[in-house]
């Protein structure tokens, strides 16, 4: 097996562009994660990548063996996922990303019931709210919040997520309370922002039906929990979805606003690359997730009025 575990060495250096990176989610050292590039170079008899003290770059030969070799490795893990009872013992590493407010509150919390109800199954999250390539690094399962690319993943809706916008109530006294989307213009709205981003626009509901409204403001992170705290020092105006802000609402540190132009709701979905979706310890990830979120989020937004979230009628 040791051609194997160099072909899924090669290809976790090739999509992290880092021995050390590539090491690192392996469980391995970077001497043992260069050993087996060199011993897979040697038996192809070519270089794989140019090395440099400050970068490695795949070489023309390393491009086209990583396609041959992603297939290789898929049908590998296709053929053991065949072979196995999924539902006496399913082994093997998932690895799993989602959004931070997701996966700390919804995800986290029940991997390790996970493992104790799947022990031979390992899980490796990944909390991030940038946008993730989910096949460029090599993920099993990604959860998804917000509007998605054109692509060939396969697609599980998990739940619906309703949204809000809101402030402190510092913030309102000083600068008023926008009633419309338009009044926003005159307030500082806090952004999430990252490479590929579009929440630098919002889209809220109005009696012509939905549009996108170009909001600016002196503060932007790519953590959305950061902007919850600047909201609750009344720094500005947030748009989130409920179950972020739920406990903050009800105890009255932040207050809705803007309530005629309130924006649409998002989804919860899981996202899987083609073929993926068969393995059955995804399978059984993604279901024992999906109903894990679903029963979370209702309970996070007990006692919020979801009609006054509606564009009234």
């Amino acid at each position: 097996m040791s051609y194997v575990k160099n072909i899924r060495m090669f290809l976790r250096v090739y999509d992290l562009g880092s021995m050390s990176a590539a090491a690192r989610d392996q469980r391995t050292s970077p001497a043992v994660a260069s050993a087996r590039i060199a011993e897979l170079e040697r038996h192809l008899g070519v270089r794989l990548f140019n090395r440099t003290t400050r970068s490695l770059q795949p070489t023309e030969n390393g491009r086209i063996f990583h396609d041959g070799a992603r297939k290789v490795l898929e049908a590998i893990e296709e053929a053991e996922a065949a072979v196995v009872d999924a539902t006496r013992n399913p082994r093997g590493t998932l690895f799993v990303a989602a959004p931070l407010g997701v996966g700390r509150r919804f995800i986290a919390p029940h991997v390790p019931a996970f493992k104790d109800d799947w022990p031979a199954i390992d899980v490796r999250l990944r909390l991030s709210d940038r946008l993730i390539d989910v096949t460029a690094e090599g993920l099993d399962l990604a959860f998804h919040m917000g509007p998605l690319p054109d692509s060939t993943l396969r697609l599980r809706r998990v739940a619906d997520c309703p949204r809000i916008l809101c402030a402190a109530p510092a913030y309102i006294a000083a600068r008023g309370m926008p009633v419309r989307a338009a009044d926003l213009r005159d307030h500082d709205c806090l952004n999430l922002r990252f490479p590929g981003a579009r929440e630098f626009q919002w889209t809220l509901q109005t009696p012509e039906g939905p549009r996108r409204f170009d909001v600016t403001g002196p503060f932007e992170s790519d953590d959305g929990d950061v902007l919850t705290g600047w909201a609750l020092d009344g720094r500005g105006i947030v748009l989130k979805p409920v179950f972020e802000v739920a406990d903050h609402l009800r105890s009255g540190a932040l207050v809705p606003v803007a309530r005629q132009s309130p924006p649409l709701p998002t989804q919860l979905v899981a996202l899987t690359p083609p073929r993926r979706d068969r393995d059955p310890k995804t399978r059984l990830f993604s279901d024992f997730m999906a109903a894990r979120c679903k029963a979370e989020l209702a309970r996070q937004i007990v006692g919020i009025d979801l009609g006054a979230l509606q564009l009234p009628r």
